[in-house]
């Protein structure tokens, strides 16, 4: 019998695939998606809970459909159809408002469909991307004109309102990480991003103050505020007025945290004192951290954690299921899911740098800015750095619309890898 042997034509076959394909992005993708399954399916183990673990199966094989296709698909088609995209997004925000939406613990967050759930904030968060990188891309956009940053903070702040009267604040905050990331890599005013990045931190400082009756905190974060902004020399008329404006924020976190929802507020005490509610709002966080300790560093074994197994931590296939992988495989689990999202998050940073065209440059982008944001607030949730505020991890959690939707921008930017490399006549 003779050996097979590739023939030149094979090949040369083999190498345009390989040449063509960002087999880093890719490996990573699927390598957490199947992660995520296995979490999911031993979260739900025997818990009456199985048809999580089902419907995340059928949503990765419709998320890997779609992604297929946008591979396929002509950049152009894409931009072409950003703007009407945007306004289908909006419609279904509108729509989730209205009796179409459901309920669930206070959120009118989703539509249902049969069996099926939908979440149109996830939908709308890749459409607003879009419109961005539209916006970005077109002749005469410059991100120094008051007009056109104007434009940009009102894309995102259409989709930020309405997600936020669901009430939805977790993934209100997800599309002005976007906006952070977009408006940073198009060059715009360090000096103001600079002050933006600041006010949670200085609004952090003042709800420890608040709650704990002391405000040592809360100056020593705004004087380094100020440091900073007068480190960048700009006109001390108009930084004073931002470090006033910032700090003046800062002030008006006990008003507003006095007219907090009672259930909101046990969350924000949570964030920093776990302990004292622990059979209340503060349980989740002390579970969760009980969980991602114990692993140690190899962890108790598939189908062998003690937190996962015995439910400890309810819902843990959905924001807690970081605590999953850590428990049952440790710091090595814990390790390998960071370092996927990373690759991914880094591989889509690449790529932006990579592709010719602003619009595909800005979606990678601004992919990678919601994926940095939702793994860095989840791990931080499941660990006690972070308040508990519904922000999913990307490609573990259980959750169709996202995973769908992750799945096919994976797609969409395989597509841009594969167009800049042909362009480039390197295949």
């Amino acid at each position: 019998m003779q050996p097979f042997v590739l023939d030149d034509d094979d090949v040369a076959l083999q190498r345009r695939v390989n040449d063509l394909v960002d087999w880093g992005l890719l490996l990573a993708a699927a390598g957490v998606v199947a992660l995520g399954l296995i979490s999911i399916f031993s979260a739900t183990y025997d818990a009456g809970a199985s048809t999580f673990f089902t419907k995340q199966v059928i949503y990765a094989v419709i998320g890997m459909t779609a992604g297929t296709a946008l591979f396929f698909l002509p950049e152009r088609w894409v931009s072409d159809l950003a703007y009407p995209m945007y306004a289908v997004g909006i419609l279904m925000l509108i729509a989730v408002l209205t009796p179409l939406g459901k309920v669930v613990n206070g959120q009118r967050c989703w539509i249902q469909i049969g069996g099926f759930t939908f979440q149109p904030s996830e939908l709308a968060k890749i459409t607003t991307l879009f419109a961005l990188a539209k916006m970005v891309g077109r002749k005469g956009f410059d991100v120094r004109t008051l007009r056109d940053v104007a434009t940009l903070v009102g894309i995102v702040l259409l989709p930020v309102g309405l997600v936020m009267m669901q009430p939805d604040t977790g993934s209100a905050t997800v599309f002005l990480a976007m906006l952070i990331g977009v408006y940073l890599w198009v060059g715009g005013d360090l000096f103001a991003l600079f002050m933006l990045i600041c006010a949670p931190f200085v609004a952090g400082s003042a709800l420890y103050g608040v709650l704990f009756d002391n405000m040592i905190w809360f100056g020593i974060v705004s004087a380094l505020v100020a440091l900073g902004a007068f480190a960048f020399r700009r006109n001390v008329i108009i930084t004073s007025m931002a470090v006033i404006l910032v700090v003046g924020m800062g002030l008006l976190v006990e008003p507003v945290f006095e007219n907090l929802e009672p259930y909101k507020q046990n969350r924000l005490v949570t964030l920093f004192e776990p302990e004292r509610n622990p059979r209340g709002s503060g349980y989740h966080v002390i579970q969760s951290i009980l969980a991602v300790g114990s692993g140690g560093v190899t962890g108790k074994g598939f189908l062998k954690g003690t937190q996962t197994q015995l439910r400890y931590i309810p819902e843990q296939w959905t924001d807690f299921i970081f605590c999953v992988p850590t428990e049952e495989f440790g710091f090595v689990g814990g390790v390998t899911v960071i370092g996927l999202l990373a690759a991914i998050i880094l591989r889509s940073v690449n790529i932006a740098g990579f592709v010719r065209t602003k619009f595909a440059g800005i979606v990678a982008i601004g992919f990678a800015s919601v994926l940095l944001y939702h793994t860095v607030v989840n791990i931080g949730m499941a660990i006690g750095l972070f308040p508990v505020m519904g922000i999913p991890l990307p490609f573990l959690s259980a959750g169709g619309t996202a995973l769908i939707m992750n799945l096919a921008v994976i797609g969409l930017l395989l597509n841009f890898y594969k167009t800049r490399r042909r362009r480039a006549g390197r295949v």
